[in-house]
């Protein structure tokens, strides 16, 4: 049984910093650009890394002792001991001003930025913002918000509505690919993610009710942005703004779509009967 939700004790969280390093290495740009399905090549110092390289950097490590059921480490320290058992990325906006690159020292500097409760159709949600800077020698290269949403471990998320979805929006470019365990074994390992649901499937499907391994959120923002650069001839855009929709599986096809507008570009995701399952806004 999941233990009360004093969200006036949580709330001590907002202030909170923490700061950590690591640096840009070529293999490390090497297994990302494998995973977003990029050229590997050879990179060579003072390159540019994908754009979204620094969610692998300075990860925190703990040691197995300090780790829950779920794989995550047991609540408290740096993020708010929030007691409800499911955790995802529901969203958050980045803003790209310097590309990370081979050989870089980069520095993270975080800052718990919010922490709310809001009650939906799953039951209670906990929402923590967490705010991050991440500089390279040569100055601000990343500001970027992250929004964590807790859950309670009821109403399995996967049981389809009674109602037909709407018709799968249409998308003017499209990539699909496959979304194979070992993708997201990949992933998971470039951003040393213990979260069993992306690796474990008794745990996903027998403990927390699941119909198979969740595609990580981060992994499909960052697919997303990589093909909003491209369609922009290289360039990241200015500032990028996504939230998921639903869980996608592993196992199926997905989709990367983008549409053109007069603002910039809107962007999603899309699982096998083309229904988005992460949307993002991009603007240059």
């Amino acid at each position: 049984m999941t233990e009360k939700l004093d969200i006036d004790h949580l709330r001590q969280w907002i202030g909170r910093t923490q700061e950590a390093t690591d640096t840009v290495t070529a293999q490390l740009v090497k297994g990302l650009r494998a995973t977003l399905f990029q050229d590997v090549g050879e990179p060579q110092k003072g390159d540019a890394a994908p754009f979204t390289v620094h969610w692998c950097l300075a990860q925190p490590v703990f040691p197995m002792s300090m780790l829950g059921l779920d794989g995550h480490p047991t609540r408290g320290g740096f993020l708010p001991p929030v007691p409800l058992p499911r955790r995802m990325w529901a969203g958050g906006e980045i803003e790209f001003l310097e590309p990370l690159r081979v050989g870089d020292d980069s520095t993270r500097s975080s800052r718990i930025a919010d922490v709310t409760v809001k009650t939906g159709s799953t039951g209670t949600l906990c929402f923590v913002a967490v705010e991050h800077t991440i500089t390279s020698p040569r100055g601000v290269a990343i500001r970027e918000r992250q929004d964590i949403v807790y859950r309670e471990m009821t109403s399995v998320p996967a049981a389809a509505p009674a109602k037909a979805p709407p018709p799968p929006p249409k998308a003017r470019h499209r990539e699909s690919h496959v979304s194979d365990p070992v993708l997201l074994f990949r992933y998971s390992a470039l951003t040393f993610n213990g979260h069993r649901i992306h690796y474990d499937r008794d745990y996903v499907t027998k403990v927390e009710g699941y119909p198979g391994l969740i595609f990580h959120g981060p992994l499909q923002a960052a697919l997303i942005i990589e093909m909003a650069a491209k369609l922009r001839g290289g360039k990241a855009p200015k500032k990028f703004a996504y939230r998921g929709l639903q869980p996608l599986f592993e196992g199926t096809e997905f989709s990367i779509n983008a549409n053109e507008t007069d603002a910039g570009m809107e962007l999603w995701t899309a699982n096998a009967e083309g229904q988005p399952t992460m949307k993002g806004t991009a603007v240059w």
